[in-house]
């Protein structure tokens, strides 16, 4: 029964200490840095957003590999699929929502 915490692929279903371990402390490193570049700019305004927005896409992807254990094993493969499409509706959501805030805004401060 020792084997009984482990897949039928023979991985653990959790992470180990030491992936949750690599995991705390990439995200550390990405928390810091952006809050270094704010807190103390020496970079353009533009480009410490650019920065800092591509350390959190970074940051979901290290927390979605390193806690949530989303891979690309068979076993994870609907988890995956599921969280794409989230994603992708998310970003239609928001991205289509925003796009006509901002053509009502211009077509009412053009009247």
């Amino acid at each position: 029964m020792a084997n009984a915490a482990h897949s039928h692929t023979g991985h653990d279903s959790h992470g180990s200490v030491k992936s949750y371990a690599i995991g705390f402390i990439l995200s550390v490193i990405l928390t810091i840095i952006p809050f270094g570049l704010v807190m103390y700019p020496s970079l353009p305004k533009a480009m410490t957003l650019w920065i800092v927005l591509a350390f959190a896409v970074i940051q979901v992807l290290v927390h979605l590999v390193y806690f949530l254990h989303l891979d690309r094993s068979a076993a994870q493969r609907n988890n995956v699929i599921a969280f794409i499409f989230a994603a992708l509706v998310i970003v239609l959501l928001v991205g289509l929502s925003l796009w006509i805030m901002f053509s009502i805004h211009s077509v009412m401060m053009a009247h």
